[in-house]
């Protein structure tokens, strides 16, 4: 009977013909990771577009993606049902390509065909890793299915996750720790450690979380990257600090993302000079996912001094970045323009107080644009970092502390990143409580991870998600500045009932979490209406 290896189509390669030799398999394997980097929504990766579904982001088009952060999505919305089946075309090209490796046996260079092996089983682990992130228990399918195979069960959450740990310690074991310039962009031996460390710290599985994260650290191959800012550009697409991120080639019209930005507008965000680069968000206008206002007040208000008597919380955004003033307040319907050689600026329209579609928050993001990309807004071939360095120092620091195993190794490697040259943040002192480090780590989290894809399953495996979730989400004052700070808990929640002129803010959305089923995502409908086996998900 013809295999169907997950869901791959019955007009692709089957394992009658597949593989006669090396080319196919290198054919097929590079194909996987293309596979991978699938657009979800909006012509971007998933990580680029879930913190839009948590408390710091908001996607302003009329998508399932704002659905899923209203947190009245059902089983057939739309941005799910294209993770879990692309998900799966993933996994099953992967099954295909294990199914049928051992075809070459003796044919093709071992050492390489090891290798290909190792690339797969990382791909499928990596690809479950973020399943079981999102829907907890899901069909594990390791081979080729036949039709009458198909109707798979879930397998329990706790089961995946050792299945993942499993083969990406396999795949560590065979993987290089780096290769030449031709190969650049597959996956390494750090990379399959460092997403088993993830794996394991979102399961709870703390000993495992701190070794992997160890063992990328001990590579001695990986250095954070001094300047914050530069990584998420094209001059830091060579960085020390990238452990594995997907490759993107303009003229193969590949699109890591929509810049979120119009050019031709060219007014852009950033914090005062001194903080320009303190991993915030900021800046381009016309954005179609953009920060709300919590995140900048919780990391502002960290480094921003209150005024004096009147004791306004307040800080100067009259900045510019690529030439122009970023200034959204919606009486400055005009901004300099200072792009132009010349010893004079002009003032020109202000289109992030005129424009209709300029940031409804009053902040953009940052990372991910890069001037360069100007006359390419919908072809940028940025790369789009899917694990960092500092991401593994704070997951060593979070198992460590949440496994009560504090020493000086997890000040070191919170006060690392804090101390990057372009952030250059306060030491954390030694003598804190574990309360205290849990509570700090989980801040630089939400610092320097902020826009990765991270919040969701931050806030799911912290069970906070339903006290941020259930929330009003603001903007700025449209024209004019917070009366004085809101007040921040030791959970990092920003609340703005002090605030004395909160009427005056401007409502993004109001959100909702049911904690009876929203820590889970729903499986999508036509799985459930197709595979009879196949159980809902509570609450859906």
């Amino acid at each position: 009977m013809r295999k169907i290896p997950g869901q791959i189509s019955l007009d692709g390669p089957s394992d009658e013909n597949y593989f006669k030799n090396q080319d196919e398999l290198t054919l097929v394997v590079n194909g996987l990771y293309s596979a991978l980097a699938f657009h979800p929504t909006d012509d971007m990766p998933i990580n680029l577009t879930l913190d839009d579904a948590t408390d710091i982001g908001w996607d302003r088009n009329t998508s399932d993606l704002q659905a899923v952060g209203r947190g009245d999505h059902d089983s057939n919305n739309g941005y799910i049902r294209n993770i879990w089946t692309n998900s799966y075309k993933v996994i099953g090209k992967c099954n295909f390509i294990l199914d049928n490796i051992q075809k070459l046996d003796g044919k093709m260079d071992a050492n390489l065909q090891k290798r290909y092996k190792a690339e797969t089983q990382f791909i499928r682990a990596y690809v479950y890793q973020y399943l079981i992130d999102y829907f907890g228990g899901v069909p594990l399918v390791t081979s080729g299915l036949s039709l009458a195979e198909a109707n798979v069960p879930k397998t329990a959450k706790a089961e995946i996750a050792a299945f993942i740990l499993k083969e990406l310690a396999e795949a560590s074991a065979i993987l290089p720790v780096s290769y030449g310039s031709a190969d650049v962009g597959r996956a390494t031996k750090g990379a399959a450690l460092a997403i088993r460390a993830r794996a394991a710290l979102n399961n709870g599985l703390w000993e495992e979380a701190a070794r992997s994260a160890k063992e990328v650290m001990d590579l001695k191959v990986y250095a954070l990257h001094p300047d914050f800012g530069q990584l998420f550009t094209y001059d830091g697409e060579a960085s020390k600090e990238i452990i594995f991120a997907f490759q993107y080639l303009r003229l193969q019209k590949q699109r890591p993302t929509v810049l979120r930005a119009d050019f031709c507008h060219a007014t852009h965000r950033e914090l005062p000079t001194k903080f320009r680069h303190n991993r915030l968000l900021i800046v381009i206008s016309v954005p179609t996912d953009l920060p709300l206002i919590n995140l900048p007040d919780l990391i502002l208000k960290t480094i921003c001094q209150s005024g004096p008597a009147s004791g306004v919380y307040h800080c100067s955004s009259r900045q510019h970045v690529f030439g122009f003033q970023f200034e959204t307040h919606k009486d400055s319907i005009t901004c300099w323009n200072y792009s132009y050689n010349t010893s004079t600026a002009v003032r020109i329209q202000n289109q992030d107080a005129i424009n209709a579609y300029a940031t409804f928050s009053g902040y953009c993001w940052k990372k991910y644009v890069d001037i360069k990309d100007k006359d390419f807004t919908m072809e940028s071939e940025l790369n789009i970092i899917q694990s960092r360095y500092a991401e593994v120092l704070l997951i060593y620091a979070e198992a460590m502390i949440e496994s009560n195993k504090i020493d000086q190794t997890v000040y070191d490697a919170i006060n690392s990143i804090r101390q990057r040259p372009s952030v250059d943040m306060p030491v954390i002192s030694s003598g804190k409580t574990q309360i205290e480090l849990r509570e700090i780590v989980r801040k630089e989290r939400l610092y320097e991870l902020t826009n990765e894809g991270f919040r969701l399953v931050d806030l799911r495996r912290w069970k906070l998600a339903d006290k941020f979730m259930n929330s009003t989400f603001y903007g700025r004052i449209p024209k004019g500045l917070l009366a004085n700070a809101p007040t921040i808990d030791e959970d990092s929640y920003v609340n703005y009932k002090n605030v004395a002129n909160q009427k005056d803010m401007r409502v993004i959305e109001l959100r909702k979490f049911d904690p009876n089923k929203n820590y889970l995502w729903p499986i999508p409908n036509i799985e459930i209406v197709t595979n009879k086996n196949l159980e809902q998900n509570p609450g859906y």
